[in-house]
This record gives structure tokens, sequence and C-alpha cells, in this order.
């Protein structure tokens, strides 16, 4: 099978996702003044939180499926299920803001984003198994110590939202920030096209 319709799909519901993220972002009906936009900062702040955390996986997303050759049908549905978990960020990033980062959706916040990881570490396993071919990836993703480490934390926020929210929403940040730049071992193994033909 080709990756084609798997990228297309995942593209196409990423961007619906940012959309509707957006979307939540309601702007008061009353006041004219920079002061009236402060009760909407906790959502604005769990928006941007929630647009890099979908941009990362859109990034590594496509740059996984540059070295993808071939798609099977357990790729597939681990390919689903990652857009599952990410289609529920937007409901619990409106939850979080409305409730200015409230001790319960801060948790169910960690809880999607441990199992968007999760989904992302299950998608990766499956498109390097030995039987799909994808030899290149596998070699690039190798241990994949930065997925691991990034599970672990994000599994030791979760609780750590029922003790200290703030400290879980710092452990959130910091996974993200570590996830920015695209993962190099896959960047360095992404053949470059020769700049005639790029600009042909």
């Amino acid at each position: 099978m080709t990756k084609g319709r798997v990228e297309a799909f995942s593209d196409g519901v990423i961007a619906v996702l940012i959309t509707i993220l957006v979307l939540e972002l309601e702007l008061p009906h009353e006041g004219v003044t920079f002061e009236a936009l402060r009760p909407i900062l906790p959502t604005f702040f769990s928006y941007v939180m929630s647009f890099v955390f979908i941009a990362i996986y859109w990034n590594n997303h496509h740059h996984l499926m540059h070295l993808v050759k071939h798609i099977d049908g357990a790729s597939m549905w681990a390919n689903a299920h990652l857009l599952f978990w990410l289609s529920l960020t937007p409901s619990t990033t409106a939850w979080m803001g409305s409730t200015h980062f409230a001790t319960t959706p801060v948790a169910l916040y960690g809880v999607v984003l441990f199992m968007s990881a999760v989904a992302f570490t299950i998608l990766v396993r499956c498109l390097t198994a030995p039987e799909v071919g994808n030899t290149a990836l596998a070699a690039a993703v190798g241990s994949d110590r930065k997925g691991w480490a990034s599970l672990a934390l994000y599994a030791a926020a979760i609780p750590l939202a029922f003790i200290y929210r703030w400290l879980a929403v710092g452990i959130y940040i910091l996974v993200a920030l570590t996830w920015l730049v695209p993962d190099k071992r896959i960047e360095r193994r992404v053949p470059h096209e020769p700049e005639s033909a790029a600009a042909d």
C-alpha cells in the first residue's frame, strides 16, 4: 500500500483540529481595552499549548512519512488511533482554559498528551516492523530514547496534577520544548532533491 492517502487524511484531520482550536477562542463582547482580554488569557494560553502540541505531531508525522516506503493494515489502524487521541485535544483544551487550569482538567489534558504519545509510539513500531520493510526508518528511529522519556514524563505529570497542577503544566511544556526541533535522526536520512530538480 502507498502512504499518500494516509498522509492526506492525517493532514486533513490535523488542519480541522487546529481550526476547531481557534474557534474556541472567543473575544469578549464587552470592553475595548486590553484589560478586557484578561479573562480569556487562560484560554489563550491553553490554545497556544495545544497548537504547539498538534504542530509538533504534524511535523514529526511529516518527517516519519518521508522515510516510509510501505504501509500495511496495522499501520493504517495505528495512524487512525493516533488521530483519535489528537481529536480529543480541542475539548480538553477548552475545558482546561475555561476553568483556569483547574486540577481535573489539567490531569485529563495530560491523559490526552500521554495517550497521543503512546499512539505515536505504536505507529512508529508498526511502521518499523521488519515485515513492513521500512528499513531506513527503523535504522533512523533506533531505540527512541526521547520518545520513551516523554512517555515517562507525561505519566509522572498526570498524578502530579492532583498535587501541584502548575508543575504538571510545566512538565507538559518541557516535553513540548524537547520536540520543537524536528527529529534530526530522521532528517539526516531524508534524501534532498537537487536544486535543479526542485526548481522544475
